[in-house]
């Protein structure tokens, strides 16, 4: 139709659900984004963020399945597959200080924590260095293993910002601990999903479809008596999930597929 505008083509992004066990069930980490920022001001997320060009090094150490496997579970190529991975490790770390990599040879990373982290963490951010400098820097690969591929959501058509994202979920590493980044969060919480998503209901805080969506996946899997090791052992058909935006008595309102149990 002449004079209709062209959505804008999503942007490939990728965030990760990192879960832990608790005395009072297991915990997501939420990180709230600070109330200045353009997108989802004040609104608790998982650590996440767009791919960028170096995420796409052959030069990023790589332990685990190989990027067409989770490929194939992504809807993506190999190529891209493995840049969605690397971003999911870069972003995590920028934005939490949780490093999912290790030696060449296995195991995890025990700390990403002290000055001279603090001081790559803040040169990753800044983009003073990328991704695999710091790990060739360090000695360390990234653990593609640790990290399960759940779900994939596109913004709808009508948005200005637009993202392609794929959720994954990891084990909180041993040994590390999380921190916000200022520019990114000004508050880090771990909170069990179902209280989440409560709070969510009763207007405490502001949670994304998304991320709402992906918080009752955990709270009816947790009330069925399932734990951290039992999500990262699920094996999930992953298909786009792409809500969309309808005008109704001059209010537009966003429209989640009725596939999709939405808790709010």
């Amino acid at each position: 139709m002449a004079g209709r505008l062209v959505p804008p083509v999503p942007r490939d992004a990728a965030t990760v659900m990192v879960l832990r066990e608790a005395s009072g069930g297991p915990e997501v980490l939420m990180m709230r984004r600070p109330t200045a920022m353009k997108f989802a001001p004040g609104a608790y997320v998982f650590p996440g963020g767009s791919v960028d060009a170096s995420d796409a090094s052959p030069e990023i150490g790589w332990y685990g399945p190989e990027p067409a496997e989770f490929g194939a579970r992504l809807g993506a190529s190999a190529e891209l597959a493995r840049a969605l991975v690397c971003a999911a490790v870069r972003e995590t770390f920028e934005e939490s200080g949780l490093l999912l990599a290790g030696p060449a040879d296995g195991g995890v990373a025990s700390t990403a924590s002290g000055p001279s982290w603090q001081a790559d963490r803040l040169a990753l951010v800044e983009g003073g260095l990328t991704l695999g400098e710091l790990l060739a820097r360090r000695g360390l690969v990234i653990r593609a293993d640790l990290l399960t591929p759940w779900a994939r959501w596109i913004t709808p058509e009508g948005e200005s910002r637009r993202f392609d994202a794929r959720f994954f979920v990891a084990a909180l590493p041993a040994g590390q601990l999380p921190t916000g980044h200022a520019a990114e969060a000004d508050e880090v919480a771990w909170l069990r999903p179902a209280d989440a998503i409560a709070a969510g209901r009763a207007g405490d805080i502001s949670l994304l479809p998304p991320t709402a969506s992906t918080l009752n996946d955990f709270a009816v899997a947790f009330a069925a008596g399932g734990g951290v090791t039992d999500i990262l052992a699920t094996s999930r058909t992953i298909e786009p999930i792409c809500p969309r935006l309808e005008v109704e008595d001059g209010e537009t309102w966003l429209v989640v597929p009725n596939e999709v149990e939405y808790p709010l």
